[in-house]
């Protein structure tokens, strides 16, 4: 039904991807999508500059009516309208969940590699990160636990969570989130969730739980963040949602972010109501694409010497490992070859390399060409 294999030509429309780099260099770094959006979509925005006013705006009431209904259907989640806190970004959330915690030192908690505004946020101004590296183990990336209660001290007061997880590609278990909401509890620590990527599943036999259903005290020390961007391709609209189910911490975190942020705009409102009313059969068919597209890069990748991919389970980030390739300056090496990507380095990582397959199978096939030139020319 839909065109996912349809170039698009983004060159030179100030796209923050596409106009990175020079002519030449395929870019599949930033988390955004090569897809068309739904006509729906379009017709909401058309709507709006056809009727030539754009003044200021307030969220809809169907929108929020829809949010409350698709967590319910969705993820098994019932929630009140009131716990809604309307956000021009994802990142802004983050940054105020920070801020809205404490006005004195102390220590934000999280596992890195992971997405760099948890880095960001939680080592501004008087906070100090603490950072937990992820370990393999069970053949899967994991929280370091034994290591979190070493470092947890009455000093911490908020652990950043990302799941389904940016860039490893988790989709954590409820035994996982469990033990953390556990440790949150036992520790008096707030839990942020990003959840952005919870509608982004690849892996069939798992399940998005967002750890605020687990039970009603770490519901209650809850910030869950949301947005439709990733999963429908509107990330430039600027729509985003915290749900807070306290009111306390919702009224702090409010406090936070007044003054700081512009309220959202119709494009906003309108094109998330469109997403979430209509976008489902879109989403469908772009998961089973997206399915083939890891399928496509997890066998090409894994058959070129020097590099290795583990199967995500959400998400459509590849999270590829080139420490065997002996080079220190893989993603410049790559770029010369015509590939932009994001190091490791980004995350709190190292010898490892972010791709976006959110693309035209074409451009994965000829990213895998130029990745195997790329990698030959380390060792001819």
């Amino acid at each position: 039904m839909f065109d996912f294999d349809k170039i698009v030509d983004r060159k030179n429309t100030n796209s923050y991807k596409w106009d990175k780099y020079p002519d030449g260099v395929l870019p599949l770094w930033v988390a955004d999508m090569d897809f068309e959006v739904i006509p729906e979509i379009k017709e909401a925005l058309s709507r709006i500059v056809d009727h030539g006013i754009i003044g200021y705006s307030h969220v809809p009431e169907q929108l929020e009516t829809v949010v409350v209904d698709r967590l319910k259907k969705l993820h098994n989640w019932e929630i009140k309208k009131e716990w809604i806190v309307w956000l021009p970004g994802l990142v802004p959330g983050i940054h105020t969940a920070t801020r809205s915690i404490s006005d004195d030192f102390f220590a934000v908690m999280t596992s890195s590699p992971v997405y760099r505004p948890f880095l960001e946020a939680a080592d501004f101004g008087k906070r100090r990160l603490s950072d937990i590296p992820f370990v393999w183990k069970n053949e899967r990336w994991e929280m370091d636990f034994e290591e979190m209660e070493k470092s947890v001290n009455p000093s911490t007061k908020l652990y950043l969570l990302c799941n389904p997880h940016n860039p490893n590609g988790r989709v954590f278990s409820k035994e996982e989130l469990t033990h953390l909401a556990d440790f949150c509890l036992k520790n008096d620590l707030i839990i942020c969730s990003d959840e952005i990527h919870c509608d982004l599943i690849l892996d069939e036999t798992k399940k998005h739980i967002s750890i605020a259903t687990l039970n009603k005290e770490i519901e209650q020390r809850s910030i869950t963040l949301l947005a439709p961007s990733k999963t429908f391709n509107i990330a430039g609209l600027g729509c985003s949602m915290a749900i807070i189910p306290n009111a306390e911490l919702r009224a702090s975190f409010e406090k936070a972010k007044y003054g700081m942020m512009p309220m959202l705009s119709a494009f906003a409102f309108e094109s998330a109501l469109a997403a979430y009313k209509f976008g489902e059969p879109w989403r469908k068919e772009m998961i089973a694409y997206l399915q083939a597209n890891h399928a496509f890069l997890l066998n090409e990748i894994n058959k070129i010497e020097g590099l290795e991919m583990k199967p995500l389970e959400a998400t459509y980030l590849a999270w590829i490992s080139y420490e065997k390739t002996g080079s220190f300056n893989f993603v410049e090496i790559l770029e010369k070859h015509g590939v932009g990507v994001q190091d490791a380095s980004i995350f709190g990582g190292k010898s490892y390399f972010r791709l976006n397959f959110a693309t035209q199978k074409s451009n994965l096939e000829e990213a895998i060409n130029r990745i195997k030139k790329a990698v030959s020319s380390i060792n001819p």
